[in-house]
């Protein structure tokens, strides 16, 4: 807590002087020193792309995923786990989030333990390789992946994915040590892995995430009712509490469009966890009083449908999950 804390204080020092020379826009939110490469600092070793065809996953989809092994790595002592979604967007230094120079840095400091990265793009459909000219966008399977609610990717990550990288790499077996997280889509797709197999993920770090109707499809005559990402507050209001640490990030200006409103949503999302947590509180009902609540932390911020605000918070919440 008192890293989060002081991190937050150096992140506002440094803000407020760039404001008195300069007003800071709506949805500016420079890099931090967490997220820039450092000289002195022992990198860790970026394995990948490697290609993955999953018999789980419907349509032949074939994606990339890279391996970030922690500097000093120890077999016998396995790391805590991050997996992320939308790994074309996570890691080019280009882009905001950088997670796997954040791990260099916060690791070479000891503010949080040793952590072996897992990045993984969604899938692309009815190819026989992954296609090199898609950069930082979206292969077309990652709707049908990622807003669906169903337990199809969790277990293709984890009875497919994972064991693969486990045949090279250790890693911990503990829910409190190991975190799933992503942006947008991929945010929601992180939730619902957890929701699923929370004894499989403990923690889940959730920027702009899409809790609306993009999976939502109504009945016909020949196929059923599928839930969009929109039920999901309602879900977590009837069902048993999930033992998880969740951070939720939005910004007042993300996308509000057919599928529904982010910003109402990500709200939504938070006010169920509380109200779950809230009623166990005041419950009569032994077990339920003295069961599992969600650990929850949140951050409005004034962007728009964007990383910057996620990548400006990312290493305090790593401190926040992972914090030795």
């Amino acid at each position: 807590m008192k890293h989060w804390i002081a991190a937050a204080f150096i992140c506002a020092v440094i803000i407020g002087a760039a404001q008195a020379a300069e007003p800071r826009r709506p949805g500016e939110y420079p890099s931090t020193i967490d997220s820039i490469p450092q000289p002195d600092v022992k990198k860790g070793e970026l394995i990948g792309p490697i290609e993955f065809k999953s018999k789980i996953i419907p349509g032949n989809t074939v994606r990339r995923y890279w391996i970030y092994v922690p500097a000093g790595y120890d077999r016998a002592r396995p790391p805590n786990l991050l997996v992320w979604q939308d790994a074309q967007r996570a890691l080019p230094i280009s882009q905001p989030l950088r997670i796997n120079v954040v791990l260099d840095n916060l690791i070479a400091k000891k503010e949080i333990p040793a952590t072996l990265g897992v990045f993984i793009t969604p899938g692309q459909r009815d190819a026989d390789r992954y296609p090199d000219n898609l950069g930082t966008g979206n292969p077309n399977n990652r709707a049908n992946e990622y807003d669906a609610l169903s337990d199809t990717y969790a277990r293709m990550l984890i009875e497919e994915l994972l064991p693969e990288v486990a045949k090279r790499y250790a890693f911990s077996s503990d829910p409190a040590k190991r975190a799933i997280g992503g942006t947008s889509s991929g945010a929601i797709c992180a939730l619902t892995v957890a929701w699923h197999r929370p004894e499989a993920f403990g923690n889940v770090i959730s920027f702009i995430g899409s809790y609306t109707s993009i999976g939502y499809r109504p009945a016909t005559m020949t196929t059923p009712f599928i839930p969009g990402g929109d039920t999901y507050p309602g879900l977590i209001r009837k069902s048993p509490i999930r033992k998880m640490r969740i951070f939720l990030q939005d910004g007042a200006n993300d996308l509000n469009n057919e599928h529904g409103s982010w910003f109402l949503a990500n709200q939504s999302m938070l006010s169920a966890l509380n109200w779950a947590n809230a009623t166990a509180d005041a419950s009569t009902d032994a077990a339920r009083k003295s069961g599992p609540r969600y650990d929850v932390k949140f951050e409005w911020g004034d962007g728009a449908h964007s990383d910057a605000h996620g990548g400006w918070l990312l290493p305090g919440i790593l401190r926040w999950m992972f914090a030795p």
